[in-house]
C-alpha cells in the first residue's frame, strides 16, 4: 500500500468514527459554562445575578453591534478612538447615582475590552461594584436576554 492509500483509509476511519459519535451522542455542547469557583475575581456568572437585581449594564462592543443587538437599556462604552470617552464617562457616572452595581460585557469570554472598561469605571471612584460578565454577549444571548435585533435606539 502506498502512503496516499493509507492516508485515505485513516481519514475515512476517522470520519466514520466522528460521524458515529455524533449520531450516538449528539453534537458537542457549546454553551457557556460558568463555575463561580473557577472564574476570575472580577467576573460574575449570569446565573449568579439575582432576578430583578438593579444593574447598570455596559456594552463594551462596537456602536453598530450595540445598536443592532445590545441588551435593552444598556449603555455603550467602547474603546473606539472615534467615540467620545467623556460622554461615556458622564453617562455612566449619572447612572451610578441610582444604580451602583455595574456589569460590563463584550462579545464573549475571550474579549478583553470589557475588563478594560470595567477598570475605567472603577477608576471613576464612585463606589460602584463593577463586574465583568463571564461569557459576555454570548452568555446573554444563550440565556434569552437578547431579543431579536433591536434596530436603532
Amino acid at each position: 500500500m502506498n502512503a496516499i492509500t493509507q492516508l485515505a483509509i485513516i481519514c475515512g476511519l476517522a470520519i466514520a468514527g466522528a460521524g458515529t459519535s455524533w449520531l450516538l451522542i449528539g453534537s458537542p455542547d457549546r454553551s457557556i459554562a460558568c463555575d463561580p469557583a473557577t472564574i476570575k475575581a472580577d467576573e460574575i456568572c449570569l446565573q449568579s445575578i439575582p432576578a430583578g437585581a438593579d444593574i447598570l449594564w455596559v456594552d463594551a462592543r462596537s456602536r453598530s453591534d450595540w445598536e443592532n443587538n445590545g441588551l435593552p437599556n444598556s449603555l455603550l462604552w467602547n474603546l473606539d478612538p472615534k467615540e467620545d470617552m467623556q460622554t461615556f464617562e458622564a453617562e455612566v457616572a449619572m447612572q451610578l447615582v441610582t444604580t451602583p452595581r455595574v456589569i460590563v460585557y463584550c462579545s464573549d469570554e475571550s474579549c478583553g475590552t470589557s475588563r478594560q472598561i470595567a477598570e475605567r469605571i472603577r477608576n471613576l471612584d464612585l463606589g460602584a461594584e463593577v463586574h465583568v460578565l463571564h461569557g459576555g454577549w454570548r452568555a446573554l444571548n444563550e440565556a434569552g436576554k437578547i431579543k431579536a435585533p433591536n434596530g436603532k435606539r
